[in-house]
């Protein structure tokens, strides 16, 4: 019996310190908030910055896709490779079971999107 109190003694101040972790938490999350205003107060104040800084992520997000386009290209040109590798007798068989793999996993990034 004694074992339980002590039990539920340390549950109750794990319990507390939880509570802590959730005030940090959003403490931080106020902190963060002000900050994120304070620098769109800025970038409002300089149309000029505004204006460069979307431009800057059009072309961070362009470079991005491109980047993504070329280790698709990668993987495609390795995929060739591999098969070019395979005996014949295998590569009939595994020319099906890739195009299904395939399959899937670009209708799951559709789905996704």
């Amino acid at each position: 019996m004694p074992d339980e109190n002590i039990e539920s003694l340390i549950r109750s101040q794990l319990g507390i310190l939880h509570s802590e972790d959730i005030l940090l938490e959003a403490l931080r999350d106020l902190v963060r908030d002000e900050v994120k205003r304070y620098i769109r107060q800025k970038i409002e104040e300089n149309p000029a910055l505004k204006k460069e800084i979307k431009e800057a992520i059009g072309e961070f997000v362009a470079a991005k896709i491109k980047e993504v386009y070329a280790l698709m290209k990668l993987t495609k040109c390795g995929a060739e490779l591999g098969l070019a590798m395979v005996p014949k007798e295998m590569k009939e068989k595994l020319e099906k079971d890739l195009a299904s793999l395939l399959e899937r996993e670009v209708s799951n990034v559709i789905e996704r999107i």
